[in-house]
């Protein structure tokens, strides 16, 4: 039987609604949607696209470490958009992490997400 491993990133909705941050099972990493939201529930970089992407990189790159990959194994990304005028600036975002690694992605933009405060969110997959 294949390990399941969970990893978590501490916030208090994981256990009221089920989730983890990560699931790895055998090679497969999976990254749950992941917007700006601290630990504490604090929005970073309010308002501005460009900046909640790259937090959401970070966190995104720390779940993967914890789960034993890099960002160099993600072979797949999804980004959500409530306002798809903030592509150019998610994309830099998301250009810096993956310019060299170019994995899969989709952009699409949504209706909303959980919270009107946040811009964007971000779905991974990594393979080891």
């Amino acid at each position: 039987m294949t390990t399941r491993i969970l990893i978590s990133s501490g916030t208090k909705w994981e256990a009221i609604v089920g989730y983890s941050r990560a699931v790895r099972v055998g090679n497969t990493i999976e990254v749950a949607g992941t917007t700006s939201v601290d630990v504490d529930g604090h929005v970073i970089g309010l308002g501005d696209p460009y900046l909640q992407t790259k937090f959401i990189l970070s966190k995104i790159e720390k779940a993967l470490h914890e789960a034993g990959a890099t960002m160099a194994q993600v072979v797949r990304t999804r980004i959500f958009l409530v306002d798809m005028s903030h592509w150019q600036a998610v994309g830099r975002a998301h250009g810096e992490f993956f310019q060299v690694i170019k994995p899969a992605s989709s952009m699409l933009e949504v209706k909303g997400l959980i919270s009107s405060e946040l811009l964007v969110e971000i779905e991974a997959t990594a393979i080891l």
